[in-house]
């Protein structure tokens, strides 16, 4: 028996469809011709007083050195080199801040949990203190004490030796680059490699042989043999370039400024508040049966964590994190308060030297959102191994 036809779509003014599709041309119209006469207005508005448009600007030479970079800047490099180094500084101080604050919010977040008192409330203070205290104030904070509280440069303390901290900053040593580190480089990303297809086809055995093999030994061990494997046929280059105190000053090493140091403490502290929320909601989440049944099978409070109650919270955590994480890259514009050369204390500059007010914050609205998009795609293709599969 052969399948009834389709009904015939009829569009006439009584259809939903129609209206729908007529509502959203309407729509559409309306805001190209409000987007059309916003820039008409302006442009006809700047050259009236004669501000000059346009993104010309972005190829002369920028005239003004920056602080502190990746990359070596010089002032006569064009405004694009400088926003890009701008954009890297930024980029720099957002990715520590989001490992940083991941590993420092799960702690405090499983500490909010403990069977401690101690812990569990010392790790609830924490987190009503950070989160009542603006971010801004708290930026201000950390700059005074790396600034005002820390010794002079000629007396600075040693936590650890070759490290250096003052109020200059944190000197530490750094490798000297030989080729043979490009060749650890490489082990290190064939470890990272076969960490992640070790754990795969482990959980595979498991699943599909029954078969127990141990995942988590293999897969930490793997990212730490192959790069020294490669680093010892490599000739196992080993110059250090360490930092060294001499009557006024610290000379050799690597070095980040107070500036960083504020940026960077400040988000880590203030977006660990929010994510230990976000783990601790998250664990709970889980439903208490399978805390029962870890109990019934006698496991202690850390493995009924590790091997039960996160990996099932995971699918409720990652898009609230997903959120911390945006937040965190977007307030690392406040660092212009504190004088660190991000994209927005850059952008800054290039205003005021070229008065290209609407340019230069288009792009940094540009950079930021790419960043956004970028982290939000990151997260979402992690939510989607992680997420619980259905049938």
């Amino acid at each position: 028996m052969s399948p009834p036809p389709a009904p015939k779509r009829r569009y006439g003014w009584r259809s939903k469809a129609l209206r729908g599709l007529i509502y959203q041309a309407l729509a559409i119209v309306l805001l190209v011709a409000a987007g059309a006469y916003l820039v008409h207005n302006t442009l006809e508005n700047m050259r009236a007083r004669g501000i000059q448009s346009g993104f010309d600007f972005i190829l002369q030479p920028a005239g003004f050195s920056i602080g502190e970079s990746l990359m070596e800047f010089d002032s006569a490099e064009s405004y694009a080199v400088a926003f890009a180094v701008g954009l890297s500084n930024t980029f720099r101080v957002a990715l520590a801040g989001i490992f940083f604050a991941t590993v420092l919010g799960t702690l405090i977040g499983v500490g909010r949990l403990s069977r401690n008192f101690l812990v569990r409330s010392l790790s609830g203070a924490y987190v009503d203190l950070l989160r009542n205290v603006p971010l801004l104030l708290q930026l201000f904070i950390w700059y005074f004490v790396l600034t005002e509280l820390l010794p002079a440069i000629e007396e600075p303390l040693t936590p650890l030796p070759g490290l250096f901290l003052s109020k200059n900053g944190l000197q530490f040593p750094i490798p000297v680059w030989d080729p043979g580190h490009g060749w650890t480089l490489v082990g290190l990303a064939l470890g990272l490699v076969a960490a992640v297809a070790w754990w795969r086809w482990a959980t595979a055995q498991r699943v599909v042989n029954a078969r127990e093999l141990p995942r988590l030994l293999p897969a930490l061990a793997l990212p730490v043999l192959l790069p020294l494997l490669a680093w010892w046929l490599a000739g196992m280059p080993g110059e250090i370039d360490r930092p060294e105190k001499t009557e006024i000053t610290l000379v050799g090493g690597g070095a980040v400024t107070p500036e960083y140091l504020t940026v960077l403490l400040g988000l880590t502290f203030y977006t660990a508040a929010y994510i230990a929320e976000v783990v601790r909601s998250g664990v709970q989440a889980v439903p208490f049966g399978q805390h029962e049944a870890s109990a019934a099978l006698g496991l202690n409070r850390g493995l009924e964590l590790r091997l039960v109650l996160l990996p099932q919270a995971l699918r409720v955590i990652i898009p609230p994190m997903t959120n911390q994480y945006l937040n965190l890259t977007k307030n690392s514009s406040l660092a212009v308060a504190v004088g660190y050369p991000d994209l927005v204390s850059i952008s800054n500059t290039s205003l005021n030297q070229t008065g290209r007010a609407i340019e230069c914050i288009a792009l940094v609205m540009a950079c930021y959102l790419t960043l956004s998009l970028l982290t939000s795609a990151a997260m979402n293709a992690y939510n989607q191994r992680a997420r619980l599969k259905e049938r």
